[in-house]
Parts: structure tokens; C-alpha cells; sequence
């Protein structure tokens, strides 16, 4: 038994198969970019992250060098003020939350920063923030693909 098909028949089933053929491209394209795009937010995110936590070390460091070591050089407010704005400098390129922390944390030190030195509570408000800020950021890091 032979099946014929008609001309008609053969050029329906060569459209369907180019509609289907263009289909499946532009959803595979699709999804293509947006995993590139996922991923590139990811990467940005991620190196952001870990460079906040190196900054955020530093500024505990200089903070503990003001307060505990007395030292006018390695613990110059000077120093902090860069350290906290480069922070909410790099939060940009994070979420929200970390944003809303390294805010949190400038307007701290902003509050605390001549006292650093000589009060202790002073100094324990400032780390508590930095402490709170590295969570938020170690939890952020724990969320990406």
C-alpha cells in the first residue's frame, strides 16, 4: 500500500516544519540571553559581595586599631570615611537589603566616628553594624545560582 501525498499536503507540511523550526530558535535564543544575563548579574553581584566583605574587614580593622591601639595612623577616621563610602559605593551593584545596611552603617558611623577612639560603646555600634552588613552579604552570596 503506497500513501500519495498531494502537492498541497507536502507544502502545508514544509511551512509547518519552517514555523515550528523558527519556534524552537527564537525560544532557545530567548533563553539563551536571559542565562547570560542571569549569569552576568551573578558574577557582578558576587565579585561586588566579596569586595565588600574585604572592605567591610578593613574598616572593623581600622576601627579596632583606633580604639584598641590607640593608633592615630592606622586608625584615622580619615580612613574610615573612605572604607564606609567606598561600602555604599559597592552595595550599588547589589540588592536592596544590602543597600538599606551599608546605608544603616554610614549613617552609624556617621553618628559615632569622633568618638570611635575613646568610647567603647561607640566603637561596639560601629562593628555591630559591620557585622550586620556581612551577614546580610554572606546571605546574599548563599542565594546566587
Amino acid at each position: 500500500m503506497k500513501i500519495s501525498i498531494s502537492g498541497k499536503e507536502t507544502i502545508s507540511i514544509f511551512q509547518l516544519t519552517a514555523v515550528f523550526s523558527m519556534l524552537f530558535a527564537l525560544v532557545g535564543f530567548s533563553y539563551n540571553v536571559w542565562r547570560m544575563e542571569i549569569t552576568e548579574y551573578n558574577n557582578n553581584v558576587r565579585s561586588a559581595s566579596f569586595e565588600l566583605l574585604l572592605q567591610l574587614s578593613e574598616l572593623e580593622s581600622i576601627i579596632y586599631a583606633a580604639h584598641y591601639d590607640q593608633d592615630i595612623i592606622q586608625g584615622s577616621p580619615r580612613k574610615g570615611w573612605v572604607k564606609v563610602n567606598l561600602i555604599a559605593d559597592l552595595s550599588v551593584v547589589t540588592e536592596p537589603e544590602i543597600q538599606a545596611a551599608t546605608e544603616s552603617l554610614k549613617a552609624n558611623w556617621q553618628l559615632n566616628w569622633e568618638t570611635v577612639a575613646n568610647n567603647e560603646n561607640s566603637a561596639m555600634q560601629v562593628v555591630e553594624k559591620i557585622d550586620d552588613t556581612r551577614l546580610k552579604v554572606r546571605q546574599l552570596l548563599s542565594t546566587l545560582e
